[in-house]
C-alpha cells in the first residue's frame, strides 16, 4: 500500500490548508488506535476534529422580528475562503437528534479566520429554523458541510447587474453585495427586493446606505402589504434596460417561474441565474409506503409528499445532502430495492437505479443501503 495514502487515514477525507497536515494525523491515529487522536483532541476542543466539520455558535443577532443573523467559528478543515452566494450545510443536534439543513452564507467568503455567518428567517413549518433564531445558544457546537453552489458572482464581474430577491431570497446576495462593496468597485446595480413592510426588510439599514454611497447601487423596494406583490411585466420600470443586464434572482417560486417566462420570452434567458430554496413540486407524488434503511435497519412508513432525505432525518439517520432542490447531486444514492417517485417531474425510478434523496418518495415499499 503506497506510504502517503496509509499514513493519512483516517483524516484523508477532511481538508487542510496546511501541507502534510492529514499525514501528520494519520501517523497520530495509527499510533493511537483503537482509539484516534480526535477522541482526545474533542476533549480539549471540539473544533479539532479530524473526522468531520464542526462549529461554534459565536453570536444570534436579530435582523428583524422572525430573523436572525447566526455567526458561527468554523472549525479545522472548513475552507478559509468560498464564494459569496454558495451555501453552506448545517447540522444542530436538538433533542438527541441531527437536524440538517442548508443555508445561504451572508458573511464575506474571504476573512482569513473562519468566522462565518448565516441569516436565518423562521419558518413556521421549519423546525430547525425557528430554533435557529430564537433558541440556539452561543457556544453550541454544530456540524458543517462545506460550502457548495453555483450562484454566484462570474470573474470579471458583469458592468450591468440586476438583482431580483424577496424575502430571505436577499440572504445569497447580500453575501454579494459586501464582496462588491468591500472590494471598492460597485459596478452599476439595480436590486429589486419584496418584504411586506420596511420593518420586514432583512438588512435595510445596510442597503439603504449603500445606495447613498458612491458608486452605481439603487434599490427599488416593493412592500407587498401596500403595493402588492412585484408584478413581473414591470421590469421595464424598476430597470428600463433589464435586457442588457445580467440578473441574479432569489425568492418564491412563483415569482421565479415568472422571471425565468419573461426571460424566455425575450430571448435572454441565458443571463438569467436563479437560487431556489425550496423544490418545485409537482402533484405527481409518490403512492407512500414504505421505507427501509438496511444498514441502519430502520423502517418508516410515509405518505408520497415526504422525501426519502426529509425521513432519514427524522429517524436519526444522517444522509448525505447538498442544496436540497435536486441540482448539486450530492445526495445520490442506489435504490436497493422498490420504486420511487420525483416529486418534480413525476418520473419514476426503480431497483437498481441512482436516485436523489430529497427530491424523491416513496411508491410503495423500497429499501437503500444506508
Amino acid at each position: 500500500m503506497d506510504f502517503v495514502k496509509w499514513s493519512k487515514r483516517p483524516a484523508a477525507g477532511v481538508g487542510s490548508n496546511r501541507k502534510g497536515m492529514n499525514v501528520v494525523r494519520g501517523l497520530a491515529a495509527r499510533a493511537t488506535t483503537p482509539l484516534l487522536p480526535d477522541d482526545y483532541l474533542g476533549l480539549v476542543n471540539p473544533l479539532w476534529s479530524a473526522r468531520e466539520l464542526r462549529g461554534r455558535v459565536v453570536s444570534v443577532e436579530k435582523e428583524t422580528e422572525d430573523t436572525a443573523t447566526v455567526t458561527i467559528r468554523a472549525g479545522w478543515g472548513f475552507p478559509v475562503n468560498y464564494t459569496p452566494g454558495q451555501y453552506v450545510g448545517i447540522g444542530v443536534q436538538i433533542g438527541g437528534r441531527w437536524h440538517w439543513r442548508s443555508y445561504s452564507l451572508t458573511s464575506l467568503g474571504e476573512s482569513g479566520d473562519k468566522v462565518i455567518s448565516i441569516t436565518v428567517k423562521a419558518n413556521p413549518d421549519g423546525f430547525l429554523s425557528s430554533h435557529l433564531v430564537d433558541g440556539v445558544a452561543p457556544g453550541t457546537i454544530i456540524r458543517l458541510a462545506a460550502p457548495k453552489g453555483d450562484f454566484h458572482l462570474p470573474e470579471p464581474v458583469p458592468d450591468k447587474i440586476l438583482f431580483v430577491t424577496a424575502g430571505s431570497g436577499i440572504t445569497p446576495v447580500i453575501g454579494m453585495l459586501r464582496w462588491l462593496a468591500a472590494r471598492g468597485d460597485l459596478p452599476d446595480i439595480v436590486h429589486i427586493h419584496s418584504a411586506p413592510t420596511r420593518e420586514d426588510v432583512i438588512f435595510r439599514e445596510e442597503l439603504e446606505a449603500l445606495e447613498e454611497s458612491p458608486g452605481g447601487y439603487t434599490l427599488v423596494l416593493q412592500l407587498t402589504r401596500s403595493m402588492g406583490k412585484f408584478d413581473v411585466a414591470r421590469l421595464d420600470d424598476a430597470a428600463p434596460d433589464w435586457r442588457e443586464r445580467e440578473c441574479w434572482a432569489c425568492g418564491p417560486v412563483a415569482l421565479l417561474d415568472d422571471l425565468e417566462n419573461e426571460f424566455e420570452t425575450q430571448e435572454c434567458r441565458d443571463q438569467l441565474h436563479v437560487e431556489r430554496f425550496t423544490i418545485a413540486r409537482t402533484d405527481h407524488g409518490g403512492e407512500g409506503g414504505t421505507l427501509t434503511f438496511s444498514i441502519s435497519d430502520k423502517s418508516v412508513t410515509l405518505d408520497g409528499a415526504t422525501t426519502i432525505l426529509e425521513a432519514g432525518e427524522e429517524l436519526g439517520i444522517q444522509l448525505p445532502f447538498g442544496c436540497r432542490m435536486g441540482i448539486c447531486q450530492t445526495c445520490v444514492v442506489q435504490l436497493a430495492s422498490g420504486y420511487v417517485r420525483d416529486l418534480r417531474t413525476g418520473e419514476e425510478r426503480r431497483e437498481g437505479e441512482r436516485i436523489q434523496t430529497c427530491v424523491s418518495a416513496v411508491s410503495g415499499e423500497c429499501t437503500i443501503d444506508h
